[in-house]
């Protein structure tokens, strides 16, 4: 798709709505990129988590402020990265199913930067 092909997809009550594709696009478009689409449970799970994330990580500075026991922080950050994974495991799944899927179904002119996208994701993310 180009940066101005637009796709259509179920909107969260009722009838599609159409979102910008920036999927693949090279690195100096990146700016106004949007999903091609975004399951509305999967964005109200997403969001949850952050927002409790964002709890833990305030809480966290609390701990540091207060001098607690390093192990005990240790532990508090170790639960902040796996709900970080978790998010991410949930937009990988949701870049997957719509902005790569579509990337590739629009042919070879898209899938291949695509293709390259997904390789350096998959590497950032396994770390």
């Amino acid at each position: 798709m180009t940066p101005s092909a637009k796709t259509t997809s179920p909107g969260p009550k009722g009838p599609p709505s159409t979102v910008e594709c920036g999927c693949a696009l090279p690195s100096e478009e990146v700016d106004g990129r949007k999903a091609v689409a975004v399951d509305p449970d999967a964005k109200d799970r997403n969001l949850k988590r952050l927002r409790r994330i964002e709890g833990q990580v305030r809480g966290l500075q609390k701990m540091v402020e207060e001098d607690r026991y390093c192990a005990d922080v240790m532990t508090q950050i170790s639960s902040v990265h796996e709900a970080l994974r978790a998010v991410g495991r949930e937009l990988m799944r949701n870049h997957l199913k719509h902005c790569a899927t579509a990337a590739i179904k629009a042919g070879p002119a898209d899938a291949e930067p695509m293709y390259d996208e997904l390789v350096d994701l998959l590497y950032k993310h396994s770390r």
